[in-house]
């Protein structure tokens, strides 16, 4: 049984052709022909089981048989904010697996101590676009700019936010014990959680976001990489949002 491909199509119900990218691939690589099905994906939440109607050079052109909305797979919005590494390659590997197992939206963070000052997410905004159809996800995460610490912190947003960090001599709760307690109203499983660079946040960052309404919370007793930090922490949302 030929295997369905998935396309990443922003505006598939409204449309008649797969984006350029997206064409080249399904006409060059997976040689797709007239007749063939293949699933659309919005991004927002709905499948369209598709049919090709013209395959030339470098146009490939579908008709939609069934709309298909999907179900979100786990409660809240989990939000993760993280200060960028000076490689790269570190962002794009945590952008693609934190996608996998699934998350809403990242933001990148320019704080007292940050590696990398300036963020391209052009890139970033591929690797997720592959991420989301390779894991068959129905909703696309956002990806934002990189912004100021203190913008960021004096932006308001609903349900629990959180800062992980490792200093001794400031008190913090367990991150997983937190998400883990029970959820009283839907916005109150919406979380944001926020990842320092490999320096960590400066105390002075610290103290500050908790007086904006941010949780003082651990990873554990490991030291970890941000990029690891940063997976860990989607991970533990998942797991205590995820619907069974």
């Amino acid at each position: 049984m030929k295997e369905t491909r998935y396309f990443y199509v922003p505006d598939a119900a409204n449309e008649d052709e797969l984006p350029t990218d997206e064409a080249i691939h399904a006409l060059r690589v997976l040689r797709l022909k007239g007749g063939d099905e293949m699933m659309l994906m919005d991004g927002k939440g709905t499948f369209y089981r598709a049919e090709v109607t013209v395959a030339s050079t470098k146009k490939c052109m579908y008709a939609i048989k069934e709309t298909i909305p999907q179900q979100r797979k786990w409660h809240g919005h989990i939000h993760l904010a993280i200060a960028p590494t000076k490689m790269m390659e570190r962002m794009e590997w945590l952008a693609e697996k934190t996608t996998e197992i699934g998350f809403d939206e990242i933001t990148f963070l320019n704080t007292k101590f940050s590696e990398r000052k300036t963020m391209r997410t052009a890139r970033l905004d591929k690797i997720i676009v592959s991420a989301v159809k390779q894991s068959r996800k129905a909703w696309k995460p956002i990806i934002n700019d990189q912004t100021t610490f203190k913008d960021f912190i004096s932006t308001p947003f609903k349900g629990r936010k959180f800062i992980c960090h490792c200093y001794e001599e400031i008190e913090k709760n367990d991150l997983f014990n937190e998400l883990s307690k029970p959820v009283a109203s839907p916005d109150d499983a919406n979380v944001t959680i926020m990842i320092g660079p490999e320096g960590d946040f400066s105390i002075d960052e610290v103290k500050e976001a908790m007086s904006k309404g941010y949780e003082s919370t651990t990873l554990g007793t490991s030291r970890l990489r941000t990029e690891t930090a940063g997976l860990y922490a989607v991970i533990m949302a998942q797991l205590t949002r995820r619907i069974q």
